[in-house]
């Protein structure tokens, strides 16, 4: 545990600037906030650098706004399950788009909770399940209090003592709980939830990414 706070005590400069920058996001058009739905669409079992890449060339082309399956197909090349992911991009896109605008902060504006935001997109998006619906939002500076259980977060949760083992699989109900747990956890050592998030992450990969 101190070798933990020495590290917050370290990177937490940093690790609070970036989320200064994610609640920057929010402040930028749509079409941010959607290719950012598709950054957190594609990083399932993909390389975080990967997916930052495919995506800022389908936005710097307008072929993700735009775009058919067939055009963006080819960019997802490099990340697992190309096909479904494309798919994916795609449904997102149709949903939230009216009067061939796309709207997506005018729907998330709607909610006040993040919790039943989160319940939302998972249930709606395709593709979008718990953990993506946590990173999206944290992305976009709404989601400080919810937890992104990736396998660097389950790792590190292990390591500490928060959990016994890594769920082989994660339900809704074991998320729920394990978040549960998290959000104790943080408060027992006194780092801020999100703050912890970016620090685990940086611990396993060296770098404070989105």
């Amino acid at each position: 545990m101190e070798s933990l706070q020495k590290a917050y005590s370290l990177k937490k400069g940093d690790i609070r600037k970036r989320l200064e920058e994610f609640k920057e996001v929010w402040l930028q058009p749509d079409k941010r906030i959607f290719a950012e739905l598709c950054y957190c669409l594609c990083t399932p079992q993909s390389k975080a650098e990967v997916c930052d890449r495919v995506i800022t060339k389908l936005e710097k082309n307008n072929l993700l706004f735009v775009g058919s399956r067939k055009q963006i197909r080819p960019f997802l090349n490099l990340v697992r399950f190309p096909e479904n992911k494309t798919e994916y991009i795609v449904e997102a896109r149709e949903f939230f788009t009216e009067d061939r605008e796309l709207k997506i902060k005018e729907r998330i504006k709607s909610f006040d909770n993040m919790q039943e935001l989160r319940e939302w997109l998972a249930d709606n998006i395709m593709g979008l399940g718990y953990k993506e619906a946590s990173h999206f939002l944290r992305n976009i500076g709404l989601g400080e209090e919810l937890a992104i259980l990736d396998r660097h977060i389950l790792k590190n949760l292990e390591k500490y003592k928060v959990i016994e083992d890594i769920p082989k699989t994660l339900t809704r109900k074991k998320y729920l709980e394990i978040e549960k747990k998290m959000k104790e956890f943080s408060e027992k050592i006194n780092i801020p939830l999100a703050e912890l998030d970016l620090l685990f992450w940086s611990e396993e990969t060296g770098k404070i990414l989105k």
